[in-house]
């Protein structure tokens, strides 16, 4: 398997105007990470710790073998609901992305080392492209389409709270929804253009802050 990756995303999504219901906002200020003893040489607080330095790697555990690359991480310095489940869900929403087929889930779960003191867990979030309303990501599962899956960095080495994600483009049923050729760069670009386009959802709208970088996973094969 090839995993062609060419550079990596950091996006701290900014929510303006911040309208919270008010049901969830004492949630989402318990659930905001504290990780203020993680910086750089600099001094400022890191949105994301590289898994590199406790074990961790780029890559997710796809098989015993192979994995697959974290090529989008939305940092832990962006706006507190983000960071949340239910917030992230909500952000990837307006992207154009959803909960699988009626909930349901065929296929194994793919593990990732963060380098947080977890060691392998298990993706936290599994979302489809939402091709309409109604069962949209049905069709992905059958037809084929943008997929990721997230993992949250909160262990207790490094609580950033940074959602690291992995975004493919993957085949349909009939091909095992194998990955299309190119289609981690893909997946990834897929992402990163709404992402960067600014979106709105139920109320809140998002902006984000890019930071490309290439220095972080080979291309091809060795990454």
């Amino acid at each position: 398997m090839a995993l062609l990756l060419l550079c990596c995303l950091f996006a701290a999504v900014v929510a303006s105007p911040v309208e919270y219901p008010a049901p969830i906002s004492q949630a989402i200020l318990a659930d905001v990470p504290d990780h203020s003893n993680l910086r750089n040489p600099e001094g400022a607080v890191l949105g994301w710790y590289d898994p590199r330095l406790n074990g961790g790697r780029f890559l997710d555990y796809t098989t015993k073998k192979y994995g697959e690359p974290l090529n989008v991480i939305v940092s832990g310095l962006s706006d507190p609901y983000v960071l949340t489940d239910e917030g992230f869900r909500n952000y990837v929403k307006s992207l154009g992305y959803s909960e699988e087929c009626l909930g349901l889930h065929s296929g194994h779960l793919h593990d990732a080392n963060l380098g947080d003191g977890h060691g392998r867990k298990t993706q936290h979030i599994l979302a489809r492209q939402d091709y309409f309303p109604i069962w949209g990501t049905c069709w992905e599962s059958l037809a084929g389409g943008h997929h990721f899956r997230a993992w949250k960095q909160n262990g207790t080495t490094a609580n950033t709270g940074a959602w690291f994600v992995g975004a493919s483009k993957e085949r349909d049923s009939t091909r095992n929804h194998a990955i299309v050729p190119n289609g981690y760069n893909l997946g990834r670009d897929w992402f990163v253009e709404r992402a960067i386009q600014g979106r709105q959802r139920k109320g809140m709208s998002w902006k984000v802050d890019l930071e490309w970088r290439e220095d972080l996973i080979e291309e091809g094969k060795k990454g």
